[in-house]
């Protein structure tokens, strides 16, 4: 059996105090970001989402301004790009009026492929994959920041992942632990401007790309869907894929005002993977 969360319209809705709020979320044409976009709509704010891929991007923004009403901007481009940063940031700053929340989100996928053992890493495999991830990130705070402070206040919210926490990814791990050094530097920098900066840690989530991935893996091994998909939420402590949705709701109260005692600090949304213990 698969447990899925209710859905965000059968539930009651605590008010976050997010509502005129303005948002930019990167990687927010599809999966984990496309979910972060829309709970912050539905919670009030005006989002702008950027991403590489422009038809992908205008059909992530109608849905979104169709679903929740609230102004919702598209913005191409590409987070291992200086310029296009700036850009980015300044074509969202005019369409919304200013930002107050970053939710940096875009980087190459991971764990939708073979992990690079050690012979296999190269400069370029290395580069690119931190170039996006941690200095897209640093980026795009660095363009923010400025906006933000003049209003002393701002939430950046960086989405990294469970190989921080965890071997498998040499890669993996030193992109996400990076990203957790970068959040907590930042965080003691900014916070006297009234800017938090926290990080949520994504274990397995569930996309619109999950049922492919799994109809895929049924095919190729003659097993049932049902079995595949228990096998995938086997290495967490709830027994389930965690929905992005999930990781959506964490992200939202992270951006809002309520979580104001929350800064430099890492979250995980996994649903409970491994057995190590964080203080």
């Amino acid at each position: 059996m698969v447990v899925r969360p209710r859905a965000a319209a059968t539930l009651p809705r605590m008010d976050l105090q997010l509502t005129g709020k303005r948002a930019l979320i990167t990687g927010g044409s599809r999966g984990i970001g496309k979910a972060i976009a829309l709970e912050l709509a539905r919670e009030g704010c005006d989002v702008a989402i950027a991403g590489r891929d422009a038809a992908a991007l205008a059909a992530a923004r109608d849905e979104i301004a169709a679903a929740t009403g609230r102004t919702v901007v598209a913005v191409a481009a590409d987070t291992g790009v200086t310029t296009d940063v700036q850009r980015m940031v300044d074509e969202a700053v005019a369409a919304l009026g200013g930002i107050d929340i970053l939710v940096n989100n875009a980087a190459k996928p991971g764990g939708q492929g073979p992990v690079p053992k050690l012979g296999d890493i190269t400069d370029d495999l290395f580069w690119d994959d931190v170039n996006v991830k941690v200095m897209g990130y640093l980026r795009c705070a660095q363009a923010v920041a400025p906006h933000m402070a003049a209003n002393g206040w701002g939430r950046i919210i960086n989405i990294s992942g469970l190989a921080a926490r965890q071997t498998g990814s040499t890669i993996g791990s030193i992109r996400n632990v990076a990203v957790a050094a970068m959040a907590k530097n930042l965080a003691d920098e900014l916070g006297p401007a009234g800017i938090t900066v926290t990080v949520v840690h994504p274990g397995l989530t569930r996309t619109e790309k999950t049922d492919g991935v799994v109809a895929a893996r049924a095919q190729h091994t003659g097993r049932s869907p049902e079995d595949i998909e228990r096998d995938m939420a086997a290495g967490n402590t709830v027994q389930r894929i965690i929905d992005a949705q999930e990781v959506a709701w964490v992200v939202a109260f992270l951006a809002s005002p309520k979580a104001g005692s929350i800064n430099g600090d890492a979250i995980a949304v996994g649903g409970g993977v491994g057995r190590a213990i964080h203080y």
